[in-house]
């Protein structure tokens, strides 16, 4: 196989993914206008409903806009030959592998945020702000992105700079070692995202005693759930949606509630909402995202190892040094159709994983509360009540409203 070949399958994986995401849409954009089902009549009014379909319309044109925009400049920069500009402009400030490999990524990730920025402020501050949704200032919003660049500098440079060290230093079983790295970096994170990384960017507060905290005490010592730590985050400080989120093990587990959550549902549903949430910890589906995670890298980084050494990748994207930092954007390109697969796969366990946690909370609680709740928040998300099951299939991680309503009915 030449470098020209696989040049154009890189472009081929791109152009079909395109198509195939714009083939969903559009099929699920024809379900827009759908009746109700019978299940769902008491979500919405005629007015909300009409509000929620001008929602959906609205992204599903600005999707369109956004990613056509995003393939013209990636197949723009494949074929005039940026990847070589910017290795080239790269090289000229180092001889240091290493080095040149954290200005290349710095250089690629600065300038596909400063692209994209604008498609994020006008979803934040026109769209969102249309519907409703917006409480984002322009200064939080700035802020958020510059602590972003700067976590991506520091935690993403880091496991760079690590795993090419490694692959100069054992060459084929570098794998390994990036393994490792990678999965104590991904526990460590499973561990302490919320109590490090969620407070630059939120403010959490112990859930103040009263008979919300009591209700969850008690529903939480009715199935021996060990549950002290639970914690509100001012989410409304960038948008009313809600939200409920578990994370952590042992002694640093601790449920999330946002604000927004706190405020739309009754004390009844939040608590249907939390053995939900316990109803995952219980079933041990973090354990197993956790696990799936960790294995799915492994294979990712054994495959990888077969084929960055070879000088095809980097010649691929038209660069006439080869380097590892090259070879990883070609495989990562070449990857991605394996990666959708694993996506359907994670999505469909995930799917399943929703329904068990839900009977896990019909069972130990109420599954009323938890319907009405469920409804709340797809109607203040203004959610689609009726998406096309292709579309169902390939992106969403839980059941469509219906399916949850139906199966906590049974």
């Amino acid at each position: 196989m030449t470098s020209t070949t696989l040049f154009y399958i890189i472009i081929a994986i791109i152009i079909i993914n395109f198509i195939v995401d714009k083939i969903l849409d559009t099929l699920n954009a024809k379900h827009y206008n759908d009746a109700i089902p019978p299940e769902l009549q008491d979500v919405y009014d005629e007015e909300e409903y009409k509000k929620s379909q001008a929602y959906k319309v609205t992204n599903y044109k600005f999707g369109v806009w956004s990613s056509t925009f995003s393939i013209v400049v990636t197949l723009a920069f494949l074929m005039f030959g940026g990847f070589e500009y910017v290795d080239t402009l790269a090289r000229s400030y180092s001889d240091n592998s290493i080095i040149i490999a954290l200005i290349f990524f710095g250089i690629i990730m600065l300038g596909s945020d400063i692209i994209s920025t604008p498609f994020a402020y006008y979803k934040t501050f026109v769209i969102e702000e249309q519907f409703g949704f917006n409480k984002t200032t322009k200064k939080t919003f700035i802020l958020d992105k510059i602590k972003g660049l700067l976590m991506m500098v520091v935690l993403g440079g880091g496991i760079i700079a690590a795993i090419i060290w490694f692959y100069e230093e054992t060459q084929h079983l570098f794998w390994l070692y990036a393994w490792a790295i990678v999965t104590v970096f991904t526990v460590f994170m499973n561990m302490f995202y919320a109590k490090l990384i969620v407070p630059m960017f939120n403010k959490q507060t112990p859930l103040e005693e009263g008979s919300l905290r009591d209700k969850i005490s008690d529903y939480a010592q009715t199935v021996g759930f060990n549950l002290d730590k639970i914690f509100i985050i001012d989410g409304s400080k960038r948008s009313t949606k809600a939200n409920a989120y578990f994370s952590g093990f042992g002694s640093e587990k601790r449920v999330t509630l946002y604000d927004t959550l706190v405020n739309d549902l009754n004390e009844e549903e939040i608590v249907a909402v939390l053995a939900h949430e316990v109803g995952h910890y219980k079933k041990k589906h973090i354990i197993f995202n956790l696990i799936a995670s960790v294995l799915l890298t492994g294979l990712t980084l054994y495959i990888l190892s077969i084929f960055i050494s070879n000088p095809l990748l980097s010649h691929a994207l038209g660069v006439s040094i080869p380097s590892f930092h090259v070879g990883l954007i070609a495989f990562g390109m070449l990857y991605s159709p394996i990666s959708e697969v694993t996506g359907f796969i994670m999505n469909h366990f995930s799917r399943k994983f929703e329904y068990q946690a839900d009977d896990y909370a019909k069972t130990t609680y109420k599954a009323e509360p938890l319907i009405t709740s469920l409804k709340k928040l797809s109607k203040n998300s203004l959610s689609n009540l009726t998406p096309h099951p292709a579309y169902v299939w390939v992106h969403y991680s839980h059941p469509t409203l219906l399916e949850r309503v139906k199966n906590l009915k049974k």
